[in-house]
């Protein structure tokens, strides 16, 4: 009894606190699979109290590609970004929490990783800019539509971390 009671009122919590129920995309990049930093990034995303609610390795698809890059269809760099993104597997992960998607911008830094701050997940690990090793979702209209590309629902799992109420606690 007092654990539904200590579930119920994590999931009051969640459900009237602006934001906490927010959702992120987060993708490691071919470069930050394949130079083993998958562990180190996801240390740093459970240390801000994020919840990882769906993860999986893939190998993109170019259709995939097509869709969530639909904005950059015309760019120079396009044929090259698809190379790149295409060139091994990805690790894809939906965060939850409070203000994620703003907090994940900071907490990933500068696209470009000369100007990215140390700290930051592209200051620490980037090498160039077209290496970047991360991406994560810029808005939370874009969230909503990049986590729908890339996972079923069936494939997110809402689950409660045990301290969540220490957390959110209002």
């Amino acid at each position: 009894d007092e654990t539904r009671n200590a579930v119920g009122d994590a999931n009051d919590i969640r459900n009237h606190i602006p934001g906490v129920k927010e959702r992120t995309l987060v993708a490691v990049k071919p470069d930050g699979v394949q130079r083993r930093l998958v562990g180190q990034i996801i240390k740093r995303f459970e240390q801000r109290g994020f919840r990882l609610v769906g993860l999986k390795m893939v190998q993109v698809s170019e259709e995939l590609l097509d869709q969530h890059y639909v904005s950059l269809h015309k760019k120079p760099f396009y044929p090259s970004l698809l190379r790149y993104m295409t060139s091994g597997p990805v690790v894809a992960m939906v965060w939850e929490g409070h203000n994620v998607v703003k907090s994940t911008r900071m907490l990933v830094g500068d696209t470009n990783s000369a100007e990215a701050m140390p700290g930051t997940l592209r200051g620490d690990f980037s090498i160039h800019v077209s290496r970047n090793v991360v991406h994560a979702s810029d808005s939370t209209e874009v969230a909503q539509k990049e986590i729908s590309l890339w996972f079923q629902c069936s494939e997110l799992i809402d689950w409660e971390c045990c301290d969540h109420g220490n957390i959110y606690h209002p």
